[in-house]
């Protein structure tokens, strides 16, 4: 099973701005989010991109896109209902292949290996789906899916998945999230990057003929997924970063330099800029 495709959805109404950001990137280079999340795939081995985007965005994606935008394509979500919808309109762009599948607003920033080729690796050796996940407080359970399921033997920081759950409330987490092992207060919620099979696209397609105009979630597919064939979770090295949080795109560029060769740089101008706000208050007092 080879991963040659990958879907990255920006159509949300909160999120179709975000990949057109410019930040500076670990090689001291300024690219657009959508250019760092192409690059990454690309080291995942992928060759095909896919970006579900907002009508009338191709244009602007395009431009983001720079030097890549020979090979990827954009496909509209036409009405917003949903991620897993979003996720669906590359049906045809997928067909009966795996793919690789990233969110676009998040960032991705790993220490070794890319996240995206970890997760591609650990897929095709096993010729299952795998979803990243990361350990993440009880407070953050609000932004995200997330899973349970049994430690591969053997196998550090690999699930089996059993359960999947749609922002789960506190109660409902502790009640059917909690995995051994897991520090208490915290739970394996997403990171945002995939490797499916083609059964995922089957599974959002029925989903969506079910109930043509109401919203489809990404969760529901995998929790069914998860009953019909084997179904990992790898916890991830890396961080993911929510480009959409409150000061979600300062934060994302301070850990790109920090894992950069622009990181000393960065780290001297936040001595200063501490050190002018230590004097400031000395002088208020």
């Amino acid at each position: 099973m080879r991963f040659h495709k990958a879907v990255i959805t920006a159509a949300g109404p909160d999120q179709r701005a975000l990949p057109l950001q410019s930040l500076i990137d670990r090689d001291g280079r300024e690219k657009s989010v959508l250019g760092i999340l192409i690059e990454q795939a690309l080291a995942a081995g992928v060759d095909e991109i896919c970006v579900v985007v907002w009508p009338g965005d191709e244009a602007r994606y395009s431009q983001a896109a720079g030097g890549y935008a020979g090979m990827v394509r954009f496909v509209a979500q036409p009405r917003p209902l949903g991620y897993g919808h979003a996720i669906h309109c590359a049906r045809a762009f997928v067909g009966s292949d795996p793919f690789l599948h990233m969110v676009g607003d998040h960032l991705y920033v790993s220490p070794g290996q890319p996240s995206t080729l970890q997760v591609v690796e650990i897929a095709q050796a096993e010729e299952c789906s795998v979803s990243g996940v990361q350990a993440t407080r009880e407070s953050q359970l609000p932004f995200f899916g997330a899973v349970a399921g049994r430690r591969q033997p053997g196998r550090p920081g690999l699930y089996r998945v059993d359960t999947v759950l749609e922002k789960p409330t506190p109660t409902e987490a502790e009640q059917r999230l909690v995995v051994p092992g897991i520090r208490a207060g915290y739970y394996l919620c997403f990171f945002g990057i995939h490797a499916f099979t083609p059964t995922v696209m089957d599974l959002l397609g029925g989903a969506i003929a079910a109930a043509p105009e109401t919203p489809v979630t990404l969760s529901a597919s995998l929790a069914e997924l998860a009953h019909r064939e084997q179904y990992l979770a790898v916890e991830e090295a890396g961080r993911r970063y929510n480009l959409g949080a409150r000061y979600g795109l300062l934060t994302s560029q301070i850990a790109l330099a920090l894992h950069g060769r622009d990181r000393g740089e960065l780290l001297s101008h936040l001595v200063e800029l501490l050190a002018d706000q230590a004097l400031a208050e000395g002088g208020r007092k």
